[in-house]
This record gives structure tokens, sequence and C-alpha cells, in this order.
């Protein structure tokens, strides 16, 4: 229960709807507790005129104030006449009891809504100031499942629960005062199968709440499972893996299924166990109360029996109900744990508390790097060291795997270095406002990602605003504009999720082009043009030859482009520079790059011949 106090902001936050719903319910309970009174005096007067040897008076004081002024109203009326009042008032009990009701939802369940809204807001706003390796570390499906699954569990508990547990505590109330001022003798009666019942409720909760935190966990690998089947359903589908997928599939989802039901199991012995305990009370009140009639003892009468089975029967539904709200309260307690697990993790990149706004294509500097990843103890960078000056063209090159990547996430400060310095003119990449540092770059990674959207929208996603023609612009420098207009909406064309509906080299082109509508002081191009064929690479190159003149760019690539001038390449391996200078220089050099040039143009030439 602990871990829902988190929630106590939320109930802050929306406290006159919580405050208006506990009034609400209060009215509600109210003239619900009227009911009873009415129809014992009413079962009292009828026994009373039909039984002529009967000069006895009917004790009203027990009753409510307002049901007291009801009935010396009526004091002058034919027993007819009292009959016919009662039951009109019952009806209209009944009906102002129902409309605070509907008032009651509309303020606690309204608020629970409110609250589900707000804390899907906080979570996804958490997952956006995460780091990149807390992502790679958690999977899709367990953060979808906390804040969908666990969101929704947690609404139960501030909705329906929390209104039926006070419900319930306003039941309790009014009954069980008006129950003692009727007889207290038959409200312990009454109110005896209670003790047990609480004693089951705190057992079977303890092997709820264990129960419930294992079905959830298993409803996040499930949910995991399968987006990872959705996301990777062409490869499933070209190594003819649906068997075998579906098999592992359905084993998370039998181990899901044996949990589930048996907590519904649990439950299922749990709620009949309450009705009947209810139903004994009912039956004890019925017998001892009518023995008391028999036998005359003084205070009691039949009206005062039926007014009890009454009471009894209001006190069915919310007591019956205290195992459903348990169940609901450990629910969302075991999916508030979880989320609450991931809204304390704090990123590794943390904003600088300076915001210092440097330029950022004016001088980088590298000062013996070294970072190695936490997740998987993998040695990326090795003293690396490297100079960038404004306006320079550098390509780092080398085999995949030799940390060419990590050098652009270190650049975005996606990562921080543990050793060494990386600054920005003189100012260290941990003292620079970072969402001003990312405004600054435009960044192609090397796994493209197009959102489902439409074309135009995808190129535009890293600007405020931006005209049709500006995006038909860094669509022809990407070599990708004729290729939109063949499609069958041109630029409003819907892409699919991922971009499946397009190829390799459709999607690398409009994420160049993305980038260049942005026109940055610096680029960073992560082997963005792997899969883009000869004659359109050679169209894109001439084309950024052109439109970065004025730039600051990074080129990171397995290949050498021989149509670019760069001021510098960089030849890493194994996270290490083993060498640097131009593309003559490095040609003079007879090493890692000449061999590597060398390899390349022979690969040309048989493609050419062929």
């Amino acid at each position: 229960m602990k871990h829902l106090a988190s929630l106590h902001p939320f109930f802050w936050k929306y406290r006159y709807r919580f405050f208006l719903g506990i009034i609400f319910i209060l009215l509600t309970n109210y003239f619900r507790i009227l009911a009873p009174q009415l129809t014992g005096y009413i079962v009292n007067l009828v026994v009373k005129s039909t039984n002529s040897s009967s000069h006895s008076s009917i004790n009203t004081v027990e009753y409510d104030l307002l049901v007291q002024w009801v009935i010396s109203s009526l004091a002058a009326q034919s027993l007819s006449t009292k009959v016919v009042w009662c039951s009109t008032l019952l009806l209209f009990i009944a009906l102002i009891s129902g409309f605070f009701m509907f008032l009651m939802r509309q303020t606690i369940i309204v608020m629970s809504r409110l609250i589900e809204y707000s804390q899907k807001n906080q979570v996804f706003n958490h997952y956006q100031q995460l780091d990149t390796n807390f992502y790679k570390t958690h999977s899709t499906g367990d953060l979808m499942s906390r804040i969908s699954e666990d969101v929704s569990r947690v609404r139960m508990y501030t909705g329906p629960a929390l209104m039926y547990f006070i419900n319930l505590a306003a039941v309790l109330i009014f009954s069980i005062y008006f129950m003692f001022q009727a007889s207290p003798k038959l409200t312990l009666i009454a109110l005896s199968p209670l003790p047990f019942l609480a004693i089951t409720i705190y057992f079977v909760n303890i092997i709820i709440n264990k129960k419930s935190e294992r079905i959830q966990a298993l409803l996040s690998d499930l949910t995991s499972n399968a987006q990872e089947s959705y996301s990777g359903i062409r490869v499933i589908k070209s190594f003819v893996q649906e068997n075998a997928m579906l098999r592992f599939f359905s084993i998370n989802s039998d181990l899901y299924k044996k949990n589930a039901l048996a907590l519904a199991k649990t439950e299922a012995i749990y709620f009949p166990s309450i009705g009947l305990l209810i139903g004994l009370s009912t039956l004890i009140t019925i017998m001892a109360g009518g023995m008391d009639v028999i036998n005359g003892v003084p205070g009691t009468s039949i009206g005062t029996i039926a007014e009890f089975v009454l009471y009894i029967q209001m006190l069915t539904f919310p007591v019956s109900a205290i195992g459903w709200t348990a169940s609901m309260t450990q629910r969302a307690a075991a999916s508030q744990k979880r989320i609450n697990e991931f809204l304390q993790t704090t990123p590794s990149i943390q904003q600088s508390a300076s915001l210092l706004k440097p330029f950022i294509n004016k001088r980088i500097q590298f000062q013996n790097i070294n970072f190695t990843y936490s997740h998987t103890g993998i040695n990326a960078i090795k003293d690396f060291s490297l100079d960038v000056s404004k306006k320079e063209k550098i390509a780092i090159v080398g085999r995949t795997g030799a940390g060419k990547s990590t050098i652009a996430q270190l650049l975005l400060r996606m990562y921080d270095a543990q050793d060494g310095l990386l600054m920005y003119d003189g100012v260290p990449i941990n003292k620079i406002d970072i969402h001003w540092l990312r405004a600054q770059i435009s960044y192609v990674p090397q796994d493209v990602f197009l959102f489902s959207d439409t074309v135009q929208n995808n190129i535009a996603f890293g600007v405020d605003e931006a005209s049709i023609s500006e995006v038909i612009n860094a669509a022809k420098i990407a070599g990708i504009h004729n290729e939109i207009e063949g499609f069958s909406e041109g630029y409003q064309t819907m892409i699919g999720e991922r971009g499946v509906t397009l190829s390799g080299g459709q999607k690398q082109r409009i994420s160049i082009a993305r980038a260049l509508l942005k026109n940055p002081s610096m680029v960073i191009f992560d082997d963005c043009l792997s899969a883009v064929d000869a004659k359109t690479e050679k169209e894109i190159l001439n084309n950024l030859n052109i439109w970065w003149k004025d730039k600051t760019a990074i080129i990171i690539t397995h290949r050498i482009f021989s149509l670019l001038h760069f001021d510098k390449i960089i030849v890493l391996e194994e996270g290490k520079v083993i060498e640097q200078g131009t593309h003559a220089d490095l040609l003079l050099l007879n090493g890692f790059y000449a061999k590597m040039y060398a390899s390349q143009q022979q690969q040309e030439g048989e493609r050419s011949t062929h």
C-alpha cells in the first residue's frame, strides 16, 4: 500500500472533485438510510392496525429527524393515507439517492480518468527524459505495459475502488448508528459474522497481492514478446519461423493463463464466501428478532426486524465489494510499484545547471576520450583525440564495430565519456544546455526511423514550421523528390509504421531530407547512404558538396567517398585512431586506409564490368 502514497499529489490536484465526491457519497447514503426506517414504521403501523389487542405505541425516537418530522406530519391522517404517502416518499427518496449517486460517479470516476490522463503524461514525459542506455536495457513491450496496463489498473483504484471503499464506510456508519438506536442486541447479532469476514479478507488479500504481481510481470513479458514479433514480422516470415514464434508466444501465454486462472479461482472462492456470511447474518437476525417478538421482549417489533433486514441488504453490496475493492487495490499497488520503480529511475545524462550556449560549430575538441558501454562492458572508444575547426569536413571511417557511431552519440551527448574531455568552443559538453546543443546539430542515424505519418510531416519533423516548398527543396537535395512525386498522394502519402512501406534507400533519403530541412550549423551523417545505389549516391554527394559549404560536417562511414572533399579523415580500429590525414596523405601511407580504398575500387570495377 505504501506504493500508492505517490498518488497523493494527484488527489490534491483534483481535490475539489474528490471532496465533492465524498459529499455526494454521504448524501446518497443518507437518503438511502431513510428507506428502512420508513419501511419499519409502515410495517409496525400495519401490524398494529391488524392486531386489535395491541395498544402499544410505535417508538419513533430511534429514527432520523427527517423521518420523525414526516411521521409527525402524517399523524392525523388515516392508515391508508399514511401508507400511500410513505410509499410515495420511498420512491422520492430513491430518486434523490439515485441523483446523488449520479453526481458521485461524475466526480469520483471522472477524477480517476483525469488522474489516469495526468499519470500517463507523467510517465510519457519521464520516458523522454531517460537516456539512450535505459532504452538499450529495457524492452519496448515492458515500457508499453507500464503506461497502459499498469496505469489502467491504478485508475481502478483511484476511481471504483476508492469510491466503493468510501461508500462502504458511509453505509457502515449510517447503518450501525441507526441499528444501535433501534436495537443494540440485534445489531451485535447481525454484525457478528463481520470479524470472520475481516480475517478472510486479510489472508486472501495476501494471496491476491502475490498473484497480482506475478501476473503483471508475466503480462509485461507477453507484451514484449508480441511487440517484438510485430516489429520483426518480415524477418520471421523470411526465415519461415511463424510456428516457432507461435510456440514461444504460446508458452508465455500459457504461463500467464495459468497464473490468471489461479487468481480467478482464489476470487471465485472468496466472493461466494462473503455472500455466505452476509446470508448467515440475515438468517441470524430474522431468527433472533423473531424469537424476541414471539417472547414479547420489550423494544422489539416486526417492523424492527424488517428494518434490520433492509439494513443488512444495504450492507450486502458494499461489504461484498470489499473483496473486489481489496483485489483492485492490491493490483493497483503492484502496478504502482512498477511505475514508481520506473519514475525513480534517474537519467545518467543530466541537464546542466549552467545552461551555457556556446557556438557549436566554431571548434570541437576531443581530448583523450575513453568510453565503455555500461550494459555490455564493451570498451568502444580508447584514448580518442580530435580537433575540428569551423566549417571543416571530417570523415570517420573504419570497420563495423570500430566505434564510429559512438563518436556521434558522444557529440550529441546521448552518452557521457568516462574519461577525457569533449568541448564545444572551449566549453565542456556537460555544461551546455542539452536542448540547445541538439537543436544546433542535424543527425542522420545509422538506424533510420520514420513515423507513421505523411512524407511531408516526416521530413518537417525537426522544425516547428516548414512550408511545402522548403520540404520539397530538402527532398531534392536528398535525391528523393522524384520518387515522392510518384507516390499515390505525393508528399501527403502516409508512411507505415517505422517506414515499412518504403525501401531502405527511400527511408535513408527521407531521413537525410529531414536533417537538411533543419538547416543546422553542424551535421552528423552516420553511414546514411548504405542502402542507396551508386547513381543516386553520386547525385546526393554532389548536392551535399554545395549545401554544406558553410557548415561543419562529420561523416561516419565504412566506405570511402571519393566525390567528397574532406579536410581530415580519421581511421578507427577497435576504438583507437590508427591513421589520420587527408585522402592523399593516407594513400601515401599505404596502410589500412589505402588497402580499404584499393579493395573498394576493385569491387566497384567488378560491378561496372557486370
